[in-house]
């Protein structure tokens, strides 16, 4: 059946520890990962608590797919309540934890109630103890990391951990597994931070089993990693220059954002793309890119390895940083590069080493920068109240400072690390924050890929890409080419997108096999390996289920129609070139198509119709 069947529950106030069956009429409905954790979570607490309260739960959780052979089978979630947006918070990332929790035979942990004292968890296969991290506490990710290998003297052991900025209650921190991969969005780590758990270290080695037809399961991953070979994208594209092989191209049909959304092109965005990774930099004839990596059962490798110029002004007195880590993805080049007018690729990987090293998120800082760029060059912000330092658009300078600032949680700093909603509301600019329910876009313009404006203006947490990736179709024609300029019938296609998306994180592979995969190649992958009858349409359906039980969430917690849109500068200030100049967002045409198709209300609320089709009532 895939599942490991069961679940360790952690209170954290009274550290007692106890395993419980999984729900097997929840698994049935939820598959696992993101759908089975929101459900958990929804049952479990009050959806109006406070994020950073003891009454808010935290879940790590493996889809039935994690830790097997299937391809990509390496991801878990975290679902909390975000501190971020105040929305249900799903944040996933691969590495190689999350199989590393189904090889210790756990399907999820539930983390509940604040620990009177620093700790960390301590699972090994059925064994799991709360240990003391009064020595760890306020200490860096990489530092946590090294500390807890060389006590429990494991190579294998597998750690996710929280950095200082989660300490200080940042409100975008992470959880950083692996060194170089997180659940990095929506403030999952300040969540993690505020119950005083430092860190989560896992050891398992007893294998997942329980696989409902292995021979069958065998076939269906041996078909799936073929088709994937031969895509295009996935067996060439991303292994050869990661998600940054975008960059150049969303420049070249004017969506991406620059200068804080203010633009949907950058003249620097070479100089910061994929390929300029390949390329040997002048100064010493290296390149930034080392080599590919790869997570837990991945033959894609997108992952990004990485060096910095030794002579760089960012790590010229800091040997630390002279080694290979992780390196630039597109959507942290994106927020820490073009949003800021940033074209140096040094600054910008260390930037990222930074924000792994720490466990803060470079969408939302980079997003965040760029706002108090803004507000500088506008004259809202003094020098003074920026460290000293010129904070204008452009300074690989200002971006490097702000960064070690927030990791430190010093001087301007402690401004930025409140994201760009709060910070824009503190200096009496709301307007300048680009952001949906409190999170910060990524790096698509919705006046360029109208589809994508309307995903972000309906995700469940906030601003996202990867809750609905229109893109694939909008731009690279996957599975089928429509037109990025126009709204008509994309409601469709965002629902579409999202309810796929919903099955495929709750499986536990990476969305990135839908470059290449449908939810038809999925689907005899988990059949094979959970039985009970599992077609590409429940999938779809399980999908949508999801979705509903998140906006469900959202609603109690105070979040209604009027937060599904997007910032007035994206629905009144056009493009200004590119194919799309000329044109704003057509977020608002979209949208009562969208809450039709839904079956909601016109004020976005699910009708009971829809509930009880769902199973939700």
């Amino acid at each position: 059946m895939s599942w490991a069947g069961k679940l360790l529950r952690v209170n954290l106030t009274t550290a007692e520890i106890t395993t419980e069956s999984l729900n097997e009429e929840w698994k049935n409905d939820y598959l696992g990962s993101r759908g089975l954790a929101s459900k958990y979570l929804s049952e479990e607490i009050d959806p109006a608590c406070d994020p950073l309260s003891a009454e808010n739960k935290m879940i790590m959780a493996t889809g039935p797919l994690t830790g097997t052979s299937a391809a990509t089978a390496g991801r878990y979630v975290v679902v909390t309540k975000g501190p971020l947006t105040n929305c249900i918070a799903c944040s996933n990332s691969g590495g190689f934890i999350g199989a590393e929790m189904k090889n210790a035979g756990w399907d999820m942990v539930i983390f509940e109630g604040k620990s009177p004292k620093p700790v960390y968890l301590y699972v090994e296969n059925d064994k799991a103890e709360l240990l003391d991290a009064d020595e760890i506490w306020g200490t860096s990710v990489w530092n946590t990391d090294e500390w807890l290998h060389n006590k429990h003297q494991d190579p294998l052991l597998r750690i996710a951990a929280v950095g200082r900025p989660a300490e200080n209650g940042c409100f975008y921190a992470g959880i950083v597994n692996d060194l170089h991969r997180a659940a990095g969005r929506s403030g999952v780590g300040s969540v993690m931070a505020s119950k005083n758990l430092k860190a989560v270290a896992i050891r398992g080695t007893k294998g997942v089993g329980n696989i409902s037809d292995p021979e069958g399961f065998m076939k269906a991953v041996n078909e799936g990693k073929a088709v994937l070979a031969e895509n295009p994208v996935t067996g060439q594209g991303l292994p050869a220059y990661g998600t940054q092989v975008l960059m150049n191209v969303i420049n070249e049909i004017g969506a991406l954002p620059a200068h804080n959304m203010k633009d949907v092109q950058f003249d620097g965005a070479h100089a910061i793309s994929g390929e300029a990774m390949h390329e040997p930099r002048k100064s010493d004839g290296k390149p930034n890119l080392t080599t590919n990596a790869a997570c837990f059962g991945c033959t894609i490798a997108c992952g990004r390895i990485s060096t910095i110029d030794q002579g760089h002004f960012s790590v010229e007195n800091k040997s630390q940083y002279w080694g290979n880590s992780g390196g630039l993805e597109y959507e942290a080049a994106w927020a820490l590069g073009a949003d800021n007018g940033v074209d140096d690729l040094d600054a910008l990987t260390y930037v990222n080493f930074i924000c792994n090293e720490e466990g803060f998120d470079p969408i939302t800082f980079g997003a965040t920068v760029a706002a108090a760029m803004e507000m500088y060059e506008d004259g809202v912000l003094t020098k003074e109240q920026t460290g000293g330092i010129e904070f204008n658009f452009g300074s690989a300078l200002a971006l490097t400072k702000a960064a070690d600032w927030v990791a430190a949680n010093e001087g301007f700093g402690v401004d930025l690390a409140l994201g760009s909603k709060r910070l824009c509301e503190k200096y009496g600019r709301p307007e300048l924050s680009m952001t949906v329910k409190g999170q910060e876009f990524p790096a698509y313009d919705p006046r360029g890929i109208q589809g994508i404006g309307l995903n972000y203006a309906t995700s469940n947490r906030g601003a996202c890409h990867v809750r609905g990736y229109t893109v694939a179709s909008e731009v690279l024609g996957i599975p089928e080419k429509t037109d990025p300029l126009t709204a008509e019938g994309k409601p469709g296609l965002v629902k579409a997108f999202q309810d796929a998306t919903g099955a495929v994180d709750s499986s536990g592979i990476c969305l990135f096999t839908t470059f290449a995969w449908s939810l038809d190649n999925i689907a005899p992958q988990v059949e094979a390996a959970c039985g009970g009858g599992w077609t590409a349409e429940r999938l779809a359906e399980v999908g949508e289920r999801i979705w509903n039980l998140e906006r469900e969430f959202n609603l109690k917690a105070g979040i209604t129609s009027a937060d599904d849109t997007l910032p007035a500068r994206l629905r009144t200030e056009a493009a200004k070139t590119g194919p799309a100049k000329g044109l704003v967002s057509k977020v608002e045409e979209m949208m009562p198509e969208y809450y039709e198709l839904r079956g909601w209300s016109t004020d976005g609320v699910p009708t009971e119709e829809t509930r009880k089709k769902l199973g939700l009532s």
